[in-house]
């Protein structure tokens, strides 16, 4: 058959659970049965029977390719096709993160191969290694149910040159990638036909363009969406040609089942126009002699010099001029306001509706800018009949900050209720006594997260929060204070790109432009409290972190960020509990907070 239809399902598994996965699967296949023309093969990402970060859950999640081939085919009912599932697989007593390839539609399922992930991360927010087994039967390609040879390469795999090539190699004119990498780095993007895509997108499509590309092969690249524990898996899925060319990319962050018609006579015209491939087969037992380590101790043989004028009598050369231009720097916290915008109201509509099962949101209106802007984001993605504004004044409060909260809940049309907090902390302090401006303001954060959780019981609304990644590097927080709500969509943020994003998401600009302040104490401005600007302290933190060296600032600026920097890391973790036993949550006991 040289002409094939190929569908990726950009699916957002239910977290943990199997059967409700694989009947939701099943319902997709049947939906692409019914397409004209039908679909010969659909593919679907790493893990979509499970969810990918599911870490010690893997042993209870894990089934044989067996059981899921019989599974898949009790979920569908409709003609043969090809499908490809990412899942975690027991096998021979071990756990593998793998790809079953199987022919359904007949009366039992066709199983035509298993791939198990070979390379398995262990760097960054990647921690497979601890919890699967490597695979040990390397890439194969294998005959399909359309007529034509296939390979596949999970996730990590297709990063590794080599498992593309022995793909290649074997015969493989379709290289499948199941995939679930989050989406990271907004200040790398580039626009692809009208739409910005993060970072890691855009280095995934230079991978699979050049696997297609060197190799004279089609590849399909299919992408979870959805949120896990703050982890955005993007779709953007993608089928790519042979020279290159991207046929078809599926949206940002939203199922969508994305189709694409490939020919597969297409491939003796790219190969013979580029023939690498060809190339490669010739030269393969030259570039692998060496590996065999036979040769690895003799040295380079070269023809002695032979009869002629030595070199150095030749005239010598004119003066050449030593040109370097610096490329000019880009801005290291540049973002697109557009695509973050876009990324955070995803993010809250899975954390909040699809994963805690919440359908409205409270958000603590402060009149700064960091609450107005997780407000404007609520409001888009969950409804601005669903979101709340709680302004929760002490006497002490700036009329100002009531009334820029008013101006965000008056510009949005959300509701609002507004608690006066100064009888419950003048009434605390009261008892205790000789309260400091600086135990005040921490009971006063703290009785405003009492006051927000407390209306999250009555209202049945999750409490939002407001903090950004500035204050929180730096520690500028009250621990279980501000910091409290279980979804934070600005927590990744420093907070000059707050103030970015804030404008372009239409914050009036009176709440952007003044002074940022806690509104703890008359007068009190964070940038006076921290000793440093947040334009200098953000570039400060962003080398910091990276381990790099923060060049053009003052050493007392870089001394006060390091200080707080790494005077405040408890402030960022959970409680420390003493491990005691061989099932200590959070070091054997590994569920994420919505597994």
């Amino acid at each position: 058959m040289a002409h094939i239809r190929i569908a990726l399902s950009q699916f957002r598994p239910t977290k943990g659970e199997y059967a409700e996965n694989v009947a939701r699967i099943g319902a997709v296949l049947t939906q692409a049965a019914h397409l004209d023309p039908k679909p010969d093969l659909v593919v679907f990402p790493e893990t979509a029977t499970s969810g990918y970060f599911v870490e010690g859950g893997v042993k209870e999640l894990a089934v044989t390719a067996g059981t899921l081939a019989r599974d898949l085919a009790a979920a569908y009912q409709g003609p043969a096709i090809d499908v490809v599932v990412g899942f975690y697989e027991r096998f021979q007593n071990h756990i593998y993160n793998s790809a079953l390839y199987v022919t359904l539609g007949s009366k039992k399922p066709e199983v035509r191969h298993v791939h198990r992930k070979v390379f398995l991360p262990t760097y960054g927010v990647f921690d497979e290694e601890r919890f699967v087994d490597r695979g040990q039967d390397g890439v194969r390609s294998f005959e399909t149910g359309w007529g034509g040879k296939a390979a596949i390469l999970i996730c990590e795999d297709a990063w590794h040159s080599l498992a593309a090539t022995v793909a290649a190699l074997e015969g493989a004119q379709l290289v499948i990638v199941p995939s679930a990498s989050p989406a990271r780095g907004l200040g790398e993007v580039e626009d692809c036909e009208g739409e910005s895509l993060p970072a890691s997108v855009i280095r995934w499509e230079r991978i699979v363009r050049g696997i297609a590309e060197e190799h004279g092969v089609f590849v399909a690249l299919a992408n979870l969406v959805g949120f896990e524990g703050g982890k955005g898996f993007p779709g953007a899925s993608a089928v790519i040609d042979p020279t290159g060319r991207v046929l078809a990319r599926g949206p940002l962050f939203e199922e969508a089942l994305l189709t694409a018609d490939i020919d597969l006579d297409s491939l003796t015209t790219a190969r013979s126009d580029s023939p690498l491939l060809a190339d490669l087969q010739s030269a393969l037992p030259v570039l692998t002699r060496s590996l065999s380590g036979d040769k690895q101790t003799q040295k380079v043989r070269f023809d002695p010099e032979t009869n002629g004028i030595p070199a150095h009598g030749a005239p010598r050369t004119a003066h050449v001029d030593v040109v370097a231009h610096r490329v000019p720097d880009d801005d290291p916290l540049g973002i697109d306001p557009e695509l973050t915008r876009r990324w955070l109201v995803s993010f809250l509509k899975d954390e909040v509706v699809r994963r805690r099962g919440f359908t409205k949101g409270l958000v603590g209106l402060s009149g700064g800018v960091d609450s107005a802007l997780t407000a404007f984001l609520a409001a888009e993605a969950l409804g601005k009949e669903n979101v709340t504004g709680v302004r929760m004044p002490y006497r002490t409060s700036s009329p100002e900050s009531l009334a820029h909260a008013q101006l965000v809940i008056d510009k949005l049309g959300i509701p609002a209720v507004t608690v006066d907090i100064s009888d419950a902390v003048d009434g605390y302090l009261k008892q205790i006594g000789d309260a400091d401006p600086h135990r005040l303001g921490n009971v006063m954060a703290r009785e405003r997260m009492i006051v927000l959780f407390d209306l999250s019981a009555k209202y049945k609304a999750l409490p939002l929060g407001t903090s950004n990644k500035s204050e929180r590097l730096l520690g500028y927080f009250t621990w279980h204070g501000d910091d409290a709500p279980p979804v934070n969509p600005l927590g990744d943020l420093f907070k000059t790109q707050v103030w970015a994003l804030a404008r372009h998401v239409g914050v009036p600009e009176e709440i952007v432009a003044k002074p940022a302040t806690a509104d703890l104490i008359k007068g009190q401005t964070d940038e006076g409290d921290l000793g440093v600007s947040y334009l200098n302290a953000d570039r400060i933190l962003y080398h910091l972190i990276r381990g790099e060296e923060s060049r053009g600032f003052t050493k007392e600026e870089v001394e006060i960020v390091r200080k707080r920097l790494d005077s405040t890391h408890w402030k960022r973790r959970l409680p420390t509990v003493a491990v005691l036993s061989q099932t200590a949550i959070g070091e054997f006991y590994l569920r994420p907070v919505d597994y």
